[in-house]
Parts: C-alpha cells; structure tokens; sequence
C-alpha cells in the first residue's frame, strides 16, 4: 500500500530542501527520521513534519497502530517550485532590484508492506 502526504507553499526554495530530501530518498522509516534528527539544515523541520504526516496516513488507512518502521520504505520524495513573491528592495540612485521570495510543494509516498490477513 502507498500512503501520500503533500506540503504545499513551503517558504523555502527547492534547492534547499533538496538537499535534505535525497538523504532519505529510498531509507526505512526509522532511518530517515534519524538522519533528520541529525542533520542541521532548516529545511530538516518541513521534511520531518511531512514524512510523519505520511506515516500517520497509513496509520489511519489501515486502523493499526503496530506498523514495523523498519519495513516502511520511503519510495519516492520530490520537490517542486512553487510560485514566488515578488518584492522589491530600493538601492541607490533611485533604483530598485527584484527580491523573489521562493516557495516549495513537497510531496512523499511511503510504501508499507500489507499486514498478514489472519484466518
């Protein structure tokens, strides 16, 4: 089964988190929320927050709270451009240079193994 989460409109750009996203890409569960744990970027905060959102999708997906992180495989996780805010920042001689304020969607699928159907 695949359970999906998406974060939409991050206030951060794409190349920031993607170097977070591809320390994860393709990790157990328990293993990618370890590598957050350790690593020091401020895009570390939005990705753990979703992939926990995505954990919590299956969770309530299949009624069971006993799921092995262990076996749950992050599958894929990508990031794409969103729309920027365009600001403007006055420099000298009357002048003014375009600020853009990027933004992200994040989206993450997690592959969990079917649960043993008891007869």
């Amino acid at each position: 089964m695949i359970a999906k989460a998406k974060a939409r409109f991050v206030r951060m750009s794409s190349r920031k988190i993607k170097l977070v996203i591809d320390l994860i890409r393709g990790k157990s569960l328990e293993e990618a929320f370890t590598i957050l744990r350790f690593t020091r970027k401020a895009a570390v905060e939005p990705v753990r927050k979703l992939v926990q959102s995505a954990y919590s999708n299956a969770v309530s997906q299949l009624g069971s709270f006993d799921l092995n992180t262990q076996e749950i495989i992050v599958k894929s996780i990508r990031v794409d451009q969103g729309p920027s805010f365009k600001r403007w920042m006055p420099r000298a001689m009357g002048r003014a240079t375009p600020i853009l304020k990027r933004t992200s969607h994040i989206t993450v699928e997690l592959d969990v193994p079917e649960p043993e159907k008891e007869e």
